[in-house]
């Protein structure tokens, strides 16, 4: 995570400063989706922290945990936000301007890894100006993993059907960091950028459902929506309308669109399963 990161932090002039443990922390983990975390908290902090600031990662154990802190002296949270910042599409008001684009989207991710794991995470600051805090704590193995136990055909957990779903943003963190959410449950996912791009994978892809920006350049998520509806055998497709407008007239434009759902930013991750889990199977 960090040699990912250090370009970032380098370029902007930061000092990082890293203490570990002695001794290393077991974890039963996938090596590569931690990897994510940390790096999106360090990329974060040298992102909203002002050229030549100071970042430190420190990793130690408390108890039966493995707690890893990334702070950095940023441009800090406010107290209002500190409950907010990790749903999905938030962004704290005065980092706009540092956001080269994203959409908040990577702390979602943070949290759903993490949580994944059976760990947590959460944010601290003393306010704006005053730097940021994360904190990311999770289980230690307590010892050798035992071997896995089979499972019996009748005892096996019936899963959701798989979906295939489609997702176009014109923004292509926020694309692909919404498709990896998808895919934790299984689902078939394909990423488009671009109205036109959109038309034809859903074309060949056919997709059940449909995440669509609305704010996309050139063909907009309204007219996309239209054009779908008119593709043979997507007459039907489940289409979901993400915009930061929520006003009934907005809502009442997607609808006019042949838009089935509207989700305004900022989208509760628990709210996003729950509309996918209600999209009939692929038939």
């Amino acid at each position: 995570a960090v040699e990912t990161a250090r370009h970032g932090v380098e370029a902007a002039g930061h000092v990082l400063d890293v203490a570990l443990p002695d001794g290393p922390l077991a974890l039963d983990a996938d090596p590569t989706r931690l990897a994510q975390v940390f790096a999106n908290l360090l990329n974060n902090a040298a992102k909203y922290t002002d050229k030549g600031g100071r970042i430190g990662l420190t990793a130690a154990r408390d108890g039966g945990e493995g707690v890893v802190s990334v702070r950095d002296t940023g441009i800090g949270i406010p107290a209002d936000m500190l409950g907010k910042v990790f749903d999905m599409f938030t962004q704290v008001g005065p980092s706009l301007d540092r956001s080269q684009g994203g959409l908040g989207i990577g702390l979602t991710l943070v949290r759903r890894l993490v949580e994944m794991h059976g760990g947590t995470v959460a944010a601290a600051s003393d306010g704006p100006g005053a730097g940021s805090t994360f904190t990311v704590r999770l289980p230690l193995a307590a010892g050798p993993l035992p071997a896995p136990v089979p499972v019996a055909a009748d005892e096996a957990v019936v899963r959701p059907p798989c979906r295939r779903i489609l997702v176009v943003d014109d923004n292509a963190d926020a694309a692909e960091s919404l498709a990896i959410i998808l895919g934790f449950g299984g689902h078939e996912v394909r990423i488009a950028h671009a109205g036109p791009a959109a038309l034809t994978a859903a074309a060949s892809f056919r997709p059940d459902l449909v995440f669509l920006d609305i704010g996309l350049p050139g063909m907009d998520g309204y007219e996309v929506a239209r054009r779908l509806r008119l593709v043979p055998g997507l007459e039907r497709v489940v289409l979901v309308a993400l915009t930061g407008w929520g006003s009934d007239g907005d809502r009442l434009k997607s609808s006019d669109a042949s838009f089935d759902h509207h989700l305004t930013k900022p989208v509760d991750a628990a709210r996003l399963d729950a509309l996918v889990a209600r999209v009939g199977g692929i038939g």
